[in-house]
């Protein structure tokens, strides 16, 4: 049987990895500065990680959400802590885009609205509601375009509130930092404006922190660095460091009922037992101030680059140039061993490492681009 065939891949065959390397089945080490689309969070097979999942399988690997199941309060508990958002709940799922489509029927239950506002260049995932409300055409089959988007400029404050006046839009969706679309931010006073006009038409507010979130921005998630409190907060990726689970934090504004989500696989135990070892790495290693202070090493060694640019935050990072990067990423592997990521915008190569990085890896890569350039 085939494989269907819709990965454009690399010749290279990863089959172990340690904190920030790869390595292949021909004994080559790779640095990751990629981390699988920023999943990989606390490191590769970092021991605690490894241990506590270990633990887990030879207990209970799985059992569903009709039993009782201590280690989600648990988790639930710690995220809270972290996050300082203990006062919101969480209900668990399996990736980023189930989050997405839980946040976005959340939002219209809530409301009893459909329409969804979302931004130009906004990636949400692939699902059905996710990808509608994904500024990607291709990706966007004719049945996900019975869903209701509209996409709208960041930082726009007219135009939002001049869709939101129409007074059927159930959910305002943004990512504080792209990803995919190529680390574009809105801007703080947008974000605010944002909020207030939400609340003031009646539309939830939806923070899509599944790349961003779990500590990589340099806060525990990204819109933290405004004072905002959105209805409804997704997450996936990082949370798990490679294991998958996803999850959204939910306003106690919104109410709960039986019946009104559900998930097979989420909030299972090994799943749980994987977010709650990253959480402890993250907390013991202090790995949210370590985001930040490898940003500012990261500034400081791409100064030295004329006609670069650095976007992003904490270890969520892109360097923009003014020509196409896929050739500079086929180099950077091929020939210097260093994974990085390329997005929709074409001329940004996107830096997304572990977030045990030190300063000696960016030198390498810096080195690197330096010789590929």
């Amino acid at each position: 049987m085939k494989l269907f065939d819709v990965y454009p891949r690399y010749d290279v065959t990863p089959v172990r990895a340690e904190d920030v390397y790869v390595f292949d089945s021909q004994g080559k080490r790779y640095l990751d500065l990629y981390g699988g689309h920023a999943v990989i969070s606390i490191g590769h097979s970092h021991p605690h990680y490894v241990a506590s999942l270990q633990d887990q399988l030879s207990n209970l690997g799985f059992y569903s959400n009709a039993v009782q199941n201590p280690l989600q309060q648990r988790l639930a508990d710690e995220i809270g802590a972290q996050s300082c958002l203990n006062d919101y709940q969480l209900f668990l799922c399996s990736s980023g885009a189930e989050a997405i489509e839980n946040a976005l029927k959340m939002a219209s239950f809530h409301t009893g609205k459909k329409r969804v506002i979302a931004f130009n260049h906004a990636f949400h995932g692939r699902t059905s509601a996710a990808v509608a409300a994904t500024d990607n055409k291709k990706i966007t089959a004719p049945l996900n375009q019975q869903q209701a988007v509209c996409f709208l400029p960041f930082n726009d404050l007219n135009k939002l509130e001049h869709e939101l006046q129409k007074g059927d839009v159930c959910a305002v969706i943004f990512e504080p930092i792209q990803g995919v679309g190529g680390l574009d931010q809105p801007s703080g006073a947008f974000i605010l404006g944002m909020e207030k006009l939400c609340l003031q038409y009646g539309a939830c507010l939806i923070a899509d922190e599944v790349q961003s979130g779990f500590a990589r921005s340099g806060t525990f998630f990204a819109f933290q660095n405004t004072q905002i409190r959105p209805h409804i907060i997704t997450m996936a990726k990082g949370m798990g460091n490679g294991f998958p689970v996803g999850g959204i934090l939910i306003h106690p504004d919104l109410k709960a009922s039986y019946g009104l989500l559900g998930t097979t696989f989420g909030g299972n135990h090994m799943a749980c037992r994987a977010a709650l070892a990253v959480l402890d790495v993250l907390k013991n290693e202090n790995l949210q101030r370590h985001a930040l202070k490898m940003e500012i090493y990261f500034r400081k060694q791409a100064q030295k680059f004329s006609d670069v640019t650095v976007k992003g935050r904490g270890l969520m990072l892109g360097l923009a140039f003014d020509f196409e990067v896929g050739p500079l990423r086929k180099s950077l592997i091929e020939k210097h061993h260093i994974f990085t990521g390329g997005s929709s915008n074409k001329n940004v190569l996107r830096i997304l490492p572990p977030l045990t990085i030190q300063t000696h890896h960016l030198d390498q890569f810096f080195t690197a681009l330096n010789e590929s350039l």
